[in-house]
């Protein structure tokens, strides 16, 4: 479903977005509609890279002074699986 948004700038900003988008064989409205689809996405993607580094940051180190080896995780593995 389609709606109408009106938008009010500059005029000399909106002649040259008008000649833009004619140059590129588009219009106003796809130009305004693929800028806020892009702003979306990049808020989406940014707000998860951001919550992955977090939990990234947390856990790096955590077992730096920690004794175990990879015995003691296959150790784990057998007495959980066997």
């Amino acid at each position: 479903m389609q709606s109408k948004i009106t938008l009010y700038s500059d005029k000399k900003l909106i002649e040259e977005i008008k000649a833009y988008a004619k140059e590129h064989n588009s219009s106003v409205s796809k130009l305004v509609n693929t800028f806020f689809i892009a702003l979306l996405q990049q808020d989406k993607k940014s707000d998860l890279s951001y919550r992955k580094e977090t939990i990234t940051n947390r856990l790096t180190g955590r077992l730096a002074d920690s004794e175990l080896d990879e015995k003691d995780y296959y150790r784990h593995l057998e007495e959980k699986y066997l």
